[in-house]
This record gives C-alpha cells, structure tokens and sequence, in this order.
C-alpha cells in the first residue's frame, strides 16, 4: 500500500477530519487544503518553510497545525477511525519500533524530559508501542523513549484504544512473562505470546496459527514508516510528534478502513 491518496480516501478523510474538530474556535477556510498539506509534510520530511505555495502560507498551516495539536484533534482523528476496527474484538496484536531522533528534544527549553526521548544504542531515540487489530490495522499507540522495554508496557497498551475486549491478545517474546499473561486473562482475553527458553511451566500447546498473524503488525509498522516524517523522528515535542504518528495512522486506516 502506498501513501498515494484517491479522491475517495480524500472524502473519508475530510468527513472525518470535520467530526474531529472542536466546536469552538477559528475554522480553516480549506480544510482539504490543510489535510493535504499535512499529508505532504508527513511524507516528504521537509520543514514547515518548505511547504510548496498551493498550500498557501506555511506559517498558516504550522499555527492551525499547532492549535490543533494542542487540543488533541488529531488524536481524535485516528480514534475515530479506530473505533470502525471490525477484528478488534477478535484479536488485538502489540509490538514496538525504535526511531532514532533527528531532532532533539533537548535542543528546547527544558531539555528532552518528557519528550518521549530516551539514549539507546541508536543515541536519542523514541519507541512507538503499537496495537493493531487481527487485520493490522492500528488502533493504539504510545510513545516512550527507546530504552523503555516492550514487556512492562503491555498492560499499559491493554488498556488503550477502542473500549472493546478482544478473545485474544498477541505479542512476541519480549512481551513473554507471568505477570503480563495473567493481565490479559484477568480482562477476559487469551494471552497468545511465546513463551522463553527459561520459563517453566510452559503449556504443551500453543496458537501457532493464531500466532501467525503477527506478520501483520509488522506490515503495519513498515506502512507507517513509510511517512519519513514518523521514520525520522523529527518534532521537538513529544505532543507534535504524537500527532504526526497519528496523522499517519489515520491515513493508513482511511487507506484500509473505508474499503473492507
């Protein structure tokens, strides 16, 4: 799947964008306008200055882009187009990805604490914890620095997203432990994660077909990668970059969603 949009992904796009957007304020003259230039500068990675004049004033589309963020529209955004999953009551998948920082937090006021920005082996780098439907299409994320691990995440990411319980909840080894496995039971779903060459106790059969289907996660993390803008990690907030990958979710889901 490309990033390349068709006037029907452009219609579901807008429609949604519209019920996404707060009641009070400013409202843009051309929001297909905005939502486009929004696509270009996620896909392309450039600066805000180097957005091409058909879609009028940069300064403009940062402001709105900004306002907008700060008030959580885009999050909005992509849960709207989560909440249509049609598999998320039927598994939900976790997984992570480490983007490497091109832009420090650090070079802001108040340094890089709480910007989603962490020192690993890549230097400054951020992890996405992504949760997909059985399809592999997003549903929840969150942002921590990269030393962060997947394992203590994961009742964390149980809880995010749409307000449904899956039968079963899918991840790799690194999200194998007792405590994690229990978790998912205890909200009604089947854990579904390999178990270590050092854990006892270890059930004499296990979901390889259900397992599976994790391939799609991972297609999911390479379509997002695919807007430069999330693969390089380029905002100086954690807030701005939150709604830059979600941005980029919702125009995948909008690619996806619409179509099944």
């Amino acid at each position: 799947m490309s990033t390349k949009m068709t006037e029907d992904d452009w219609d579901v796009a807008l429609e949604v964008f519209r019920a996404s957007l707060p009641r009070r304020g400013d409202k843009g003259r051309d929001d297909r306008l905005f939502l486009e230039a929004l696509h270009y500068f996620a896909v392309h990675n450039i600066t805000w200055r180097a957005l091409p004049e058909r879609f009028g004033k940069w300064n403009s589309v940062w402001k709105r882009f900004d306002r907008l963020s700060k008030g959580g529209t885009f999050d909005l955004f992509f849960e709207h187009l989560a909440s249509l999953s049609s598999t998320a009551s039927l598994v939900q998948m976790f997984d992570s990805t480490i983007l490497r920082a091109h832009v420090f937090g650090c070079w802001r006021k108040g340094g890089q604490k709480g910007q989603a920005l962490g020192r690993s082996r890549g230097g400054f780098t951020t992890k996405i914890h992504l949760k997909t439907d059985f399809d592999g299409l997003p549903i929840a994320f969150d942002l921590t620095g990269g030393e962060k691990g997947d394992a203590p995440h994961f009742r964390i990411l149980l809880d995010l997203g749409p307000d449904v319980t899956p039968r079963a909840v899918v991840a790799d080894k690194g999200y194998a432990s007792k405590a994690n496995r229990n978790a998912a039971r205890s909200r009604g779903a089947i854990p579904v994660i390999p178990h270590k060459a050092n854990e006892k106790g270890k059930p004499a059969r296990f979901a390889k077909a259900i397992y599976r289907g994790r391939a799609r996660i991972e297609q999911a993390v390479g379509k997002l990668k695919r807007f430069k803008r999330v693969a390089l990690r380029c905002e100086k907030t954690k807030r701005n970059f939150s709604a830059i990958v979600s941005i980029a979710t919702a125009f995948n889901l909008i690619k996806s969603v619409h179509t099944a």
